[in-house]
């Protein structure tokens, strides 16, 4: 395993996303949250991953409670971090959450509590008061930000008086905004914070398994624009990519996209994982020595992947759903889907 270290705080370069622990609408069963997703921290710890990211909203508390099990006797192993739903984010009811998560965490301390989204109809100090009561009492020792652009992000490290230590956004091949001028990753590097990377496989997209002669079937996928057959096709320099540089590594598709994204400065990536052998692969990814020549083609192809997103999408959305209405129902294993799609794990 690969570490990152930033602002004298060292973290594993994949870590272990967690939405899908106890969270029912990922149709994984009670059998894995309370048998597969404890495995998958225990085996994580082995590897050398520290980083165990959840949140109170990932099954309304029972992500933490899980991961506070699988933590009882393993605390010192893991850098734990979780995210404060952003409800009437004033600082009251950010330290009384905070106590909240710690309980069900069974921790005396979090390692990283973040806000999960900005609120835009309460001012960030407000916010950031009750994180640096939590700083100052030692329930908490650093403080993140998940969703924030940039500049609520200066804001934010502005009204706690201290770093903010990292800024919790999608990012990866199929997702570049966080790279542009502005963006998290470009302000991480400079002053030394953080860019913790969700959804690194685009929900399977760069996983390379579908493209746009095999687009995937029935409603899986359906609310999701990349797997468009527009988008599919406009993958297809990108996903070609994946392939030939996974087969001249003797790795997948789904490692090399994960190595290109912790190949930045200053990113960490939290995929899912719906099977210890899943969070295993992941973690092979971080020894996957990319070359100068391989993220120069990954990062071209994804450069020139402009796919229809946001209101664009919407026509070929509603296209594509009266179309679904004739197709047949997808016979995936739902364990496959659900290898597929855990890595959208900070939500």
């Amino acid at each position: 395993m690969r570490y990152v270290e930033v602002a004298g705080v060292r973290m594993s370069a994949i870590g272990v996303g967690t939405w899908q622990f106890g969270s029912r609408e990922w149709g994984y069963g009670e059998q894995y949250a309370s048998g597969t997703a404890q495995r998958i921290v225990h085996r994580a710890l082995e590897l050398g991953v520290d980083l165990v990211d959840t949140a109170e909203i990932y099954g309304t508390g029972r992500s933490e409670r899980i991961v506070g099990e699988a933590l009882h006797d393993r605390r010192d192993k893991a850098f734990v971090a979780t995210k404060l739903f952003p409800v009437m984010p004033i600082s009251p009811i950010v330290q009384w959450r905070g106590v909240q998560s710690a309980q069900r965490l069974r921790v005396d301390h979090i390692d990283l509590y973040q806000v999960h989204w900005p609120n835009p109809f309460v001012p960030v100090p407000a916010t950031m008061r009750g994180m640096r009561a939590l700083l100052d009492v030692g329930l908490v020792r650093h403080v993140g930000v998940s969703n924030f652009p940039t500049e609520w992000w200066r804001r934010a490290e502005r009204s706690l008086g201290s770093p903010v230590l990292s800024n919790q956004v999608q990012y990866s091949l199929a997702c570049r905004k966080p790279d542009r001028d502005g963006g998290a990753v470009p302000y991480a590097q400079q002053y030394d914070r953080v860019v913790i990377a969700y959804s690194p496989l685009a929900q399977g997209l760069l996983g390379a398994r579908y493209d746009a002669d095999h687009p995937p079937k029935g409603s899986a996928r359906a609310g999701n624009p990349l797997f468009l057959r527009e988008n599919l096709e406009a993958a297809t320099g990108l996903i070609t990519a994946l392939r030939e540089i996974a087969r001249a590594h003797d790795a997948t598709p789904a490692q090399v996209a994960l190595a290109w994204v912790i190949r930045r400065p200053n990113v960490v990536a939290i995929p899912g994982a719906s099977s210890v052998e899943q969070l295993e692969r992941n973690c092979e990814a971080a020894d996957l020595d990319l070359g100068d020549d391989d993220e120069g083609r990954l990062t071209y192809e994804s450069d020139n992947f402009k796919p229809l997103v946001g209101v664009a999408a919407v026509p070929a959305m509603l296209a594509a759903r009266r179309g679904a209405r004739n197709r047949p129902v997808d016979e995936t294993a739902p364990e496959e889907i659900g290898a597929e799609v855990a890595d959208f794990a900070a939500v």
